[in-house]
């Protein structure tokens, strides 16, 4: 219902039509009317008007004739979560993730290789780029990064789900040249690491002249260095929980020995990403500030 307005104990309205304030004053003309209403008279409104659907665009009056601006209505903070929402965004692309893409693709063609092809040439293959001790020895700059062209166990294996999703987000946040040099860290010292004592104790006698032979190749090692250092781009109650799951599963498959040598390789891997978090997170600071970015942004 729309108010009106009366005469009343504070005076007429004003020659507008609009009422006055209680304390506005009148002044009076000869014959005893009210001829005009002193201009300056401060109006405070503490509560939105009837009648009026434009006081809240506008903003509300003050004392003074000050207006104060109307406050947008917020979107509720779940709502807004997930309205920024993205899932594609856990996938590799051509433009956003380059180094990821590209790396997926070469793996899935080699996995077409090893599942399609002849089953002698692709022995071969994987013996020529095997990070045994015998190669390493031979020619360790060509195997060590040709090592890391296979996945054991095939696309369909765990570690190639993993590989997707940690390296696309260590990728998203520090780009691809600095990904593909954590990854290659991993993989590269990880495997000296398990490699090396097992010459030094085929020279000692320790081991059998067959242990330099032993076939070795994978992804496994570059992705485990990979998510220890993303898990020092992530927030405390995502990186603990992480950490604390893939570490306990690479500690049941110690336990388990049925392959020692590499479970302990995952392990010296994940403990070389999480070595490089003060580098990672340093990374990540220039890439925010070359972007123009926030640093709270993701």
């Amino acid at each position: 219902m729309e108010r009106t307005a009366t005469a009343g104990p504070s005076g007429p309205p004003a020659p507008s039509g609009r009422p006055l304030p209680p304390d506005a004053v009148m002044d009076e003309g000869a014959d005893g009317g009210a001829d005009t209403a002193v201009a300056d008279v401060p109006v405070q409104v503490s509560q939105a008007l009837y009648g009026m659907p434009q006081q809240r665009a506008h903003g509300t009056v003050l004392g003074g004739g000050r207006a104060e601006p109307a406050r947008s209505a917020r979107p509720a903070v779940g709502f807004r979560g997930l309205r920024g929402l993205r899932p594609w965004r856990l996938l590799p692309s051509p433009t956003g993730t380059p180094f990821t893409f590209g790396y997926a693709a070469l793996l899935a063609v080699t996995s077409l290789v090893a599942r399609y092809a002849d089953p002698a040439v692709v022995d071969a293959l994987q013996q020529s780029s095997s990070t045994d001790v015998a190669h390493l020895v031979r020619a360790p700059l060509l195997v060590l990064p040709a090592s890391a062209l296979w996945i054991a166990g095939g696309v369909v294996s765990a570690y190639s789900l993993c590989f997707l999703l940690v390296l696309t987000a260590l990728e998203r946040r520090i780009g691809g040249l600095r990904t593909a040099g954590v990854f290659l860290f991993g993989h590269v010292l990880a495997t000296l690491a398990t490699e090396v004592p097992v010459g030094l104790a085929v020279l000692t006698g320790r081991l059998p002249g067959s242990s330099a032979h032993r076939l070795d190749y994978g992804i496994s090692f570059g992705v485990a260095a990979s998510l220890g250092a993303l898990a020092g781009l992530l927030t405390p109650w995502l990186r603990w929980p992480l950490l604390t799951l893939f570490v306990g599963m690479l500690v049941q498959d110690l336990a388990a020995f049925d392959d020692p040598m590499t479970s302990c390789g995952h392990l010296i891997a994940v403990g070389l990403g999480v070595a490089t978090w003060p580098v990672i997170r340093r990374w990540r600071r220039t890439r925010l500030a070359e972007a123009g970015a926030a640093p709270g942004t993701a």
